[in-house]
């Protein structure tokens, strides 16, 4: 992994320890209230609707790696790769706006494809 330090950066990697951990209230506390994600499925505005869309995705992460995370005082961007309950190879990375020490933007890019395809292939009842 190549990680520069910066006040952006130590937050970013705070939020992503936490929620990579299993530990999403702790997530949360570097997240804005007001925060505005951008994500595969569309824009996000506030922190009830991140935590509703984020909240799932931390619960089915089994494992996760950090391969490059670089980051300024005010933009941070990581780049990882996850592995899913219903997805064993789930690549993603996040350019996010921290201002106050809290996360006020963040842009999220992930392949929805194998997502929506193991929900279609699981079995339903």
């Amino acid at each position: 992994m190549s990680e520069s330090s910066s006040a952006a950066l130590e937050t970013a990697l705070a939020y992503y320890r936490a929620w990579t951990s299993h530990d999403f209230e702790q997530a949360m506390t570097h997240i804005a209230a007001d925060i505005v994600c951008e994500a595969p499925a569309g824009r996000l505005d506030g922190a009830d609707a991140f935590r509703g869309f984020m909240g799932p995705f931390a619960q089915i992460v089994t494992r996760s790696e950090v391969l490059a995370a670089f980051g300024d005082e005010r933009t941070a961007v990581l780049v990882y790769d996850t592995v899913t309950v219903p997805v064993k190879n789930a690549p993603g990375a996040e350019c996010l706006t921290v201002e106050g020490g809290k996360i006020t933007h963040m842009r999220i890019i992930f392949d929805r494809a194998p997502f929506e395809a193991a929900r279609r292939a699981a079995p339903t009842g």
